[in-house]
């Protein structure tokens, strides 16, 4: 299939800020209307998609829930795990999952930054994260730390197996190393044409990967997708819609009834204003509905209900029934 060229950004331009994470990207020229599909594309991938590595599930000896206090520590236990759900780490080796055990006394104060010593394989990239404060106690727990993408909610959290058990509390998990991304569209010109368009995407990181290789991350996870759709060895398969599955005769003549009018079936005054003022037109939205509902229009009584009940006996109809596989009113 023959496709007209496009202009394309020759390069990408990265601008240094004053920030090591953060990092500003410049993609020009691009067709009109370019910019924004790629960039909340990026944005999207940028802040859902991305590994990175939270604490998951944390046990205190003889704690079994959040609302419980632990003796020597200020912070209720819900506050601490707040404040664990904050603690951002850079890894060194690919593992999805480590448990930490913790022994902590000596000070009054127990950061993230005091997680470092009881593990070799992170960075606490924010160490002055306070978790909670001690009154000359000690804290004990295990936490769990695994890798992820986006943003898990504790009760669909998949802990190890080794970590499971009466007392593990499951955490909220941030795993995106995404802060921030914004993106900007504004014109540009290529030789005496100014509607090209000129994209920035903006990323802050949380410096467990730089801006770059969020870039390049983003871009990856896109063409992986993108990718299955231009594979030449792709295999589509056809499925009917439900509009195109055929009836069989029986259904084709069950049909006709269903699309019968209200106002050719010979009803009482009563029943047929009745009718009419709930907006029912056909026998197909007469028994759709259940008696419950019919009971609520103006003027149905039991009468009325009788009347429509013996109508729809002698054409083998009932009320409540699923017509959809009918598809009334489709030419």
């Amino acid at each position: 299939m023959s496709v007209l060229s496009f202009q394309k950004p020759d390069k990408v331009v990265m601008e240094k800020t004053d920030n090591d994470n953060k990092g500003l990207f410049e993609f020009k020229p691009l067709e009109r209307g370019f910019g924004a599909t790629i960039g909340n594309s990026f944005r999207r991938v940028l802040l859902s998609s991305l590994e990175g590595y939270a604490i998951t599930g944390v046990k205190f000896p003889n704690v079994v829930q959040e609302s419980s206090k632990i003796s020597g520590i200020i912070e209720e236990v819900a506050e601490v795990v707040l404040n664990l759900k904050q603690v951002r780490f850079k890894r060194f080796a690919e593992e999805p999952s480590q448990k930490i055990s913790i022994d902590f006394s000596g000070k009054n104060q127990f950061t993230a930054g005091d997680i470092a010593q009881y593990t070799e394989d992170f960075t606490i990239l924010n160490p002055d994260l306070v978790i909670c404060n001690l009154e000359n106690a000690s804290l004990k727990m295990e936490l769990t730390i695994q890798s992820g993408r986006g943003y898990v909610e504790a009760k669909e959290q998949k802990l190890p197996e080794s970590t499971e058990g009466v007392g593990v509390i499951a955490i909220d998990a941030v795993f995106t190393p995404i802060k921030n991304v914004e993106y900007h569209v504004e014109n540009t010109r290529v030789e005496q044409r100014t509607d090209y368009e000129k994209l920035t995407i903006t990323i802050e990181t949380d410096g467990s990967i730089d801006p770059q290789e969020a870039l390049q991350g983003g871009a990856n996870i896109l063409i992986q997708h993108y990718a299955q759709i231009t594979d030449k060895d792709i295999t589509f398969e056809i499925h009917k819609r439900e509009s195109e599955v055929e009836l069989d005769p029986a259904e084709i003549k069950r049909r006709a009834i269903l699309e019968t009018s209200i106002a050719d079936l010979e009803l009482s005054v009563r029943a047929y204003n009745s009718l009419k003022a709930g907006e029912v037109k056909t026998l197909g939205d007469l028994v759709s509905l259940e008696i419950r509902d019919l009971m609520k229009f103006r003027n149905f009584g039991k009468k009325t209900l009788t009347e429509l009940e013996e109508l729809l006996s002698e054409r083998d109809l009932t009320f409540g029934m699923d017509v959809s596989k009918y598809r009334l009113g489709e030419k």
